[in-house]
């Protein structure tokens, strides 16, 4: 029998209702100690009572074995969030026994008993720290489970091609009736296109999760900082009429119709003999490359760009207050800002469209690795001929593989990366 954990679900801090959550095998009895449980998920206010001194009005939930998020037998109390209320009822759950939880303990042991799979586990953790529309929806549907929904069929398929596989392996000596070789090529074949093709949408999946990166780019003093702070609605970079003001490359998170943008002022590129911004462009030059948009503010029509634009990328007019153009931008009056901004959101929101179902670096290694198992089954049976054990290797192989995205396998060193990341209360 494990241990009773309790911890504060909400924000910590005081608020105007705290949840404190408990979970284990002795949550419904500590809760008897404190006022009459409810019935089984039906919230009732109870006054909680503990060594003869109330400790709060609380509204109180009762969940069953089974039936809770843990899948352990469970207590919610909704307490009113002031920090003494939380204290008082901590002390009073600890000195009935129960242990305060680790973090991501609660969401561990839901994992534990089978109430989520680990990708889903990974989609809770997305969708707490969503800040965006598109990075909620993505979140919900990994923790609705559409990553084991996805694996399941993989997995279905490769079942279906070992099994006639095997088949010809019982019955070496026998003649078997059918040749499996068209039908397992087919099973192979369609895993294989399916799978390239979450792997390749699993980068931008990434990127909708982490945020996209849009660096300016121009020469210096063409409005860079200034067109950031317009964007930003802050002063967020140093603005001057001295050229090479900007050394380093500066950050500004923004919400984009739902997309998470991280904006990039750089240094302005010229060639230079000071060390420092020679530096500062160097960097400048790094980051526009792994950025998935460049923006380039032109400070005259005709200028020559020092770095090639790359497909989807922006060339705009800066300065369009004192240089007017029908697609000029200007930081400083915001002239042409609502149409840059459009245009940036269609590019990204055009990447996004391409997002696969699996959200993560781990996903995109266990899908490649089933790829090349599945690649050499399909040379076993194509181009060699009577190595069924060694395709039936390789196709089991491959069903592990897939395994490890919803943590079928053993991942201990995995399950204690990713629940480090977790709040205590979850």
């Amino acid at each position: 029998m494990g241990d009773t954990i309790f911890a504060l679900a909400s924000a910590r801090g005081k608020a105007g209702v705290a949840v404190m959550r408990l979970s284990g095998p002795q949550a419904h009895w500590a809760l008897a100690h404190l006022c009459a449980p409810p019935p089984a998920r039906q919230a009732a206010l109870r006054r909680l009572v503990w060594q003869g001194q109330v400790l709060d009005e609380a509204l109180v939930l009762l969940f069953d074995q089974g039936a809770s998020f843990t899948g352990e037998a469970s207590v919610e109390l909704h307490l009113h969030g002031s920090l003494g209320v939380i204290k008082a009822t901590s002390q009073a759950l600890a000195q009935m026994g129960l242990r305060p939880a680790e973090a991501g303990e609660f969401t561990r042991r839901a994992l534990e008993n089978g109430r989520l799979d680990l990708a889903q586990v990974e989609g809770l953790a997305d969708l707490i720290d969503a800040e965006t529309e598109v990075q909620r929806r993505q979140a919900l549907r990994v923790l609705s489970g559409a990553v084991g929904k996805r694996a399941e069929g993989w997995r279905k398929d490769l079942i279906r091609a070992g099994a006639l596989v095997e088949a010809t392996i019982d019955f070496a000596d026998e003649d078997v009736p059918v040749d499996v070789t068209p039908e397992v090529l087919e099973l192979i074949d369609g895993l294989l296109v399916d799978l390239r093709r979450e792997i390749a949408g699993t980068g931008v999946a990434e990127r909708v999760r982490d945020g996209f990166e849009v660096a300016i780019l121009g020469a210096p003093n063409a409005g860079k900082s200034t067109l950031l702070n317009a964007l930003a609605g802050r002063e967020a970079a140093i603005t001057s009429e001295i050229a090479g003001t900007t050394r380093d490359v500066i950050e500004v998170r923004m919400d984009l119709d739902g997309l998470a943008v991280t904006l990039l002022d750089t240094a302005g590129l010229r060639e230079t003999l000071d060390p420092v911004e020679q530096i500062g462009i160097a960097r400048a030059v790094s980051r526009a490359g792994a950025a998935d948009l460049r923006v380039f503010l032109l400070d005259h029509p005709d200028e020559a760009l020092l770095i090639a634009p790359q497909q989807d990328d922006i060339v705009v007019q800066g300065k369009a207050d004192m240089r007017p153009g029908a697609d000029a931008v200007s930081g400083r009056t915001g002239q042409g800002l609502d149409r840059l901004v459009a245009r940036v959101t269609a590019v990204l929101a055009n990447k996004a469209a391409s997002a696969g179902v699996m959200t993560r670096e781990r996903h995109r290694f266990a899908m490649i690795r089933a790829v090349e198992a599945m690649e050499s089954a399909r040379y076993q049976v194509e181009d060699i001929g009577g190595a069924a054990e060694l395709v039936a290797l390789d196709l089991r192989r491959a069903a592990r593989a897939l395994d490890m995205l919803v943590g079928r396998v053993d991942t201990e060193d995995l399950l204690d990366e990713i629940f480090a990341s977790f709040c205590i209360g979850k």
